[in-house]
């Protein structure tokens, strides 16, 4: 969901967050069952704010052609029965060639940003306007869903949205369909997990005119596993299902390590 993680950090935001809960897990992605990258992310959430890291690598046979990695990182509020995303930042490297991202935000909005390499001029490329850039989610926290209330999350409510994204680049929707819950077990953690099927929905900063968005926007084979944070009503991605045109892309969870955290702890945006 939202691209294999990465990103580093920006300006820190004051104060401390209180840490109800805390996720670390460990991810593989591969691509017809040939293993081609790992990541790692860690959250900590509380009642009223939340911060993402996540970092990723090439790896098995991809390493032989190509080299890359990557840190990402988001932190922001929860209000209104969602997350609402204050700062975003993605150092990237692939194959010598560095890509950033910063983008500020504030109630939703986007207010600054600075991507490098800017996105390539095109006379096909939907433009990017402000109004598509307001209730937005960065790459990072629209991995991640937030459940309100006090009902059981694992029901059909973890898949009933749309996922608004904009990562600097392209703004598109994610939308979510419950297809059903079923038990799964890893390292750290055995439960169910909500099964929901994803379709990708370009808005903005695509060109309509390419094969893979085509592809990606007819594509009917997506799907991800979203299971609970212990002592939050947030989920996250236990397993993500993308059906490629050179086979079926899995990124999925090979650790996934969840507690409750009763103690107030510093959650500080990365530098």
């Amino acid at each position: 969901m939202a691209g294999i993680l990465m990103i580093a950090g920006w300006t820190a935001l004051a104060g401390p967050a209180r840490a109800d809960g805390k996720l670390n897990a460990k991810y593989v992605l591969t691509v017809g069952g040939v293993e081609l990258g790992r990541g790692s992310i860690t959250v900590a959430a509380g009642d009223q704010a939340y911060e993402i890291s996540g970092s990723a690598r090439v790896t098995g046979v991809l390493r032989a052609v190509s080299s890359g990695k990557g840190v990402a990182a988001s932190r922001g509020t929860i209000s209104g029965g969602k997350l609402v995303p204050k700062v975003y930042a993605l150092n990237a490297e692939a194959d010598g060639k560095a890509e950033t991202a910063r983008l500020a935000m504030a109630s939703g909005a986007l207010k600054e940003m600075e991507v490098e390499p800017p996105l390539k001029p095109a006379a096909d490329r939907v433009p990017i306007e402000q109004s598509v850039l307001q209730n937005i989610l960065d790459p990072m926290s629209g991995a991640f869903v937030y459940v309100p209330g006090t009902g059981d999350m694992l029901s059909a409510a973890a898949c009933a949205r749309s996922v608004p994204v904009f990562d600097g680049r392209q703004r598109y929707d994610l939308a979510l369909t419950y297809q059903r819950t079923e038990a799964v077990k890893v390292a750290g953690y055995a439960g169910s997990a909500v099964v929901c099927s994803v379709r990708y929905q370009p808005v903005a900063g695509h060109r309509p005119s390419r094969y893979t968005v085509k592809y990606m926007t007819e594509n009917k084979d997506i799907s991800v596993w979203l299971v609970p944070i212990a002592g939050t009503r947030l989920m996250a991605p236990f397993r993500v299902s993308v059906a490629t045109m050179i086979g079926t892309a899995l990124l999925e969870a090979t650790s996934l390590e969840t507690e409750v955290k009763a103690n107030t702890v510093p959650v500080n945006a990365p530098r």
